[in-house]
């Protein structure tokens, strides 16, 4: 009987995992969709950094030029309203500067390691922006309410 109840368990356990999960995938695509250019961006960061995990630097060796022009589109975009903030432009305009100092770096053939920790530097910088742009942060209603508080 216990061996039972924990299989049940285990299934619920299970399920609920993965609804969460269906629910943030879901909800991260719904950024991209209101920001394409973000969209684009990610593209690129995907297809360059995921193989750098595994040793393989020849994605980004070829588009290090491509990641800058992205990165520039996604500046010049219009961020939507829901995610126009003095944070999200700091990080964006970080982006851009780390992805030309990347391009720097491939062109100069810095060493692998060099190139992957300035990589996973701005997979970090862009995973700021999709953490900013969290539906309902109202981060900076928050803050305002803290300081109304503190008076």
């Amino acid at each position: 009987m216990y061996f039972s109840q924990k299989i049940k368990m285990m299934k619920k356990t299970i399920i609920t995992f993965f609804l969460l999960l269906t629910v943030a995938i879901g909800y991260s695509q719904e950024k991209f969709d209101k920001w394409p250019e973000l969209k684009s961006f990610h593209s690129v960061m995907a297809q360059t950094f995921h193989p750098s995990e595994d040793g393989d630097l020849k994605p980004i060796k070829e588009r290090a030029g491509e990641m800058v022009t992205k990165a520039e589109a996604l500046q010049k975009s219009t961020i939507p309203a829901e995610f126009n903030n003095d944070k999200v432009k700091a990080s964006v305009d970080r982006l851009v500067t780390g992805s030309k100092e990347l391009k720097k770096l491939v062109d100069s053939k810095a060493a692998d390691d060099v190139l992957k920790q300035n990589l996973s530097a701005l997979h970090d910088n862009f995973h700021e922006i999709v953490g900013l742009c969290q539906k309902g942060d109202d981060h900076e209603k928050n803050e305002g309410k803290k300081k109304e508080m503190n008076n």
